[in-house]
């Protein structure tokens, strides 16, 4: 079933001789659910974006291309039909070949008492390096292989999820809000990334170089910069939670339940006199048990930052700060909390680790890096926990299968190279 959205871009200056508006980034498809969708785009001039449909009189209400907000525009289209896939266009009054066509999204099936949960694919993958040469280190450029993103689109994911410095921050962008604003249009405009932002739907947590200076923590004085800039470019179902601050969030896909965590709005520093360190802090993981105690899904994805399951006490490795690792791992196994796999980015290279508590718990770190940046080999380091065959040192990417039936769900981890030929795969079976 297919359904017809107009998407009219307004200009706010329409006398003779501007130049015309035109999307430099997306459109992106954002954060869906059986009823709604949010949809992210970048323009290169201040417009009027109006979502017009042809059966909904009140279908949203005209949003600003503003230049303090970056040209972001982010719509939440509400009153949908549950797995539908809507087709739209994208006009920009007064440009010649102003339609841009062929987009769609589709909102997710209400599959519940009715069928198996649908089979689908999550893509994922962290450290993206766009070079800017007059803003980076002298010497070898630090990205390399921007066709990569091209490679991620060639598997036809559902979902992408963005497991941290999505951007990296340099130097003179991270004092001011308009240098957070430039990293992210600088990275998010790169020409070999459209065609996956346009590749079903996208979610984020981030890293230190999303959030300021490399091993930035919570004490940094532009969190909240940190935070608006990072709520502009994403479109997650929240920022934050009622009862703490930060980029924390959840979401269902199908028959899956995401975690997205915050690891550097409550981080303190490695070592302190006369306070207990921590990357999460206890609110945060307190929230975090009441929702894996609570759900029923087979899988359940904790996206963070840094490896969790990692036992080299090295760089910003959970096991750094032993005694919060210690009662996070504990929390899940005395509640007997099945299916957890931490999604985790970071380190400049790929590995999967997995732990078995002595009542049978067990979880997986599955890190998934670098896209785009500098890789290292992980076999440098000692992880008691490492997966054998699974440790990669160069450019990579993941995708995640979900298929089967409701009660005998699996997931098969794929690792792939910059060029998509794969590198290792691995499938779980569900755990409950």
């Amino acid at each position: 079933m297919k359904k017809y959205v107009n998407l009219a871009l307004l200009a706010l200056l329409p006398f003779a001789g501007i130049q015309a508006q035109k999307i430099v980034s997306g459109p992106m498809v954002c954060h869906t659910t059986m009823t709604t969708a949010t949809i992210w785009m970048q323009l290169d001039q201040p417009a009027q974006v109006n979502l017009l449909h042809e059966q909904i009189s009140s279908f949203s209400q005209p949003t600003d291309a503003l230049s303090e907000n970056a040209f972001t525009v982010e719509f939440e289209i509400e009153n949908l039909e549950p797995g539908t896939e809507y087709d739209y266009n994208i006009d920009i009054q007064g440009a010649e070949n102003s339609v841009s066509e062929g987009h769609r999204f589709k909102t997710q099936p209400l599959w519940q008492y009715r069928t198996d949960p649908p089979k689908f694919k999550v893509a994922l993958g962290s450290c993206t390096y766009i070079n800017e040469a007059k803003y980076d280190r002298p010497g070898e450029p630090y990205g390399r292989g921007y066709h990569i993103f091209n490679s991620i689109a060639d598997k036809s994911p559902d979902m992408m999820l963005w497991l941290g410095d999505n951007i990296y921050l340099r130097e003179p962008d991270w004092s001011s809000r308009s240098g957070y604003l430039h990293r992210y249009s600088h990275t998010r405009q790169t020409s070999e990334m459209q065609r996956l932002l346009q590749t079903g739907q996208h979610y984020a947590i981030w890293d230190d170089h999303d959030f300021g200076p490399n091993d930035a923590n919570g004490s940094w004085i532009h969190k909240d910069i940190a935070i608006e800039a990072f709520d502009l470019f994403w479109g997650n179902p929240t920022t934050g939670t009622a009862d703490f601050d930060g980029i924390t969030s959840a979401f269902q896909f199908n028959d899956i339940d995401f975690f997205l965590l915050d690891n550097r709005t409550h981080r303190t520093p490695d070592e302190l006199a006369e306070r207990e360190t921590q990357i999460l802090g206890k609110e945060q993981i307190e929230w975090l048990i009441d929702n894996l105690k609570y759900s029923r899904a087979p899988f359940k994805m904790v996206a963070v930052g840094g490896q969790v399951l990692n036992t080299a006490k090295r760089f910003e490795n959970h096991a750094v700060y032993a005694e919060e690792r210690k009662y996070l791992m504990r929390r899940i196994i005395e509640e007997k909390i099945e299916g957890v796999i931490f999604l985790t980015g970071d380190r400049h290279s790929t590995e999967l680790s997995m732990y078995k508590a002595d009542n049978g718990i067990e979880m997986y770190d599955l890190t998934v890096s670098p896209l785009t940046s500098k890789s290292y080999s992980p076999l440098d380091e000692t992880n008691n926990l490492r997966v054998e065959g699974t440790a990669i040192g160069e450019q990579n990417f993941g995708i995640l299968e979900f298929f089967g039936p409701r009660k005998e769900r699996q997931m098969k981890i794929s690792i792939f190279d910059s060029d998509g030929n794969e590198l290792w795969t691995k499938t779980l079976k569900s755990f409950s």
